[in-house]
């Protein structure tokens, strides 16, 4: 199996041999949780912040989501509980807008963004295609995920992707990605040796590098262009999930 040591996006079928599985990253790869995030952001935020625009609030999500402090992968390693990851990422932006936010105001920010997340939960436009294309071709498919396991599967249900079976998250085996044993297990789950296993996410290291390194045929999902923080050797990528079908030939 032959890959492009180049990381532009590929155009053309890369892959020579036998292609037994595809797992996917969730979010970002295949649910639009930027979207979503942002629509709860508004809906927690609107009565402590009446007069936004809409540059300022776009503003709000763009500090919430850099995570500075990065609490979220704190989260990931057990540092806190995923509600107090969500109210710290959101103090830090109140605290950059110098608007007072209580531990009152925190405790229902968290419990109105939670209440409005999952309305505005959608697939990407290309995902459901490439799993149609998947399953004519007779390949298997599942997810591996930084989060844990019921709330992705809620996510996924949400979103339109219940026909994703296999699905794989930190709680599943004690890890997160990029460790190889998260990785391995989706192979495990889904019957599939990583050789020739796909893995595909948008997130360079954490899924592209970390699933080459378990062993699996990584592929970076690019959607904004952005530039990789390193070089491995062999990792192509692709803008959409239709290039990704591209790729594999199919």
């Amino acid at each position: 199996m032959t890959l492009s040591t180049s990381h532009n996006t590929a155009e053309s079928a890369l892959f020579e041999g036998r292609i037994s599985g595809v797992l996917f990253d969730i979010d970002e790869t295949l649910v639009d949780l930027v979207a979503a995030m942002k629509d709860a952001m508004v809906f927690a935020s609107a009565s402590l912040l009446p007069d936004f625009t809409a540059a300022q609030w776009e503003e709000f999500s763009a500090l919430y989501m850099a995570d500075p402090h990065d609490y979220y992968d704190r989260y990931v390693a057990g540092e806190f509980t995923f509600a107090q990851q969500r109210g710290l990422r959101a103090r830090v932006v109140f605290e950059w807008l110098d608007v007072a936010f209580d531990a009152t105001a925190e405790e229902r920010w968290i419990s109105d963004f939670e209440l409005a997340q999952p309305k505005s939960i959608r697939a990407f436009a290309d995902a459901a295609p490439l799993l149609d294309v998947l399953d004519a071709a007779g390949i298997p498919y599942g997810a591996v995920s930084n989060n844990v396991h019921d709330y992705q599967r809620a996510k996924l249900d949400t979103a339109g992707l219940a026909r994703i079976g296999v699905l794989v998250g930190i709680d599943t085996v004690g890890v997160a990605k990029p460790d190889p044993a998260i990785f391995l297990e989706g192979c495990r789950q889904l019957g599939t040796v990583p050789a020739e296993t796909v893995y595909v996410g948008d997130n360079y290291l954490v899924d592209g590098v970390g699933s080459v390194a378990a062993g699996l045929q990584g592929v970076w999902l690019n959607r904004v262009g952005d530039v990789p923080a390193s070089d491995v050797e062999g990792l192509p990528a692709v803008a959409t999930l239709a290039g990704l079908a591209t790729l594999l030939g199919l």
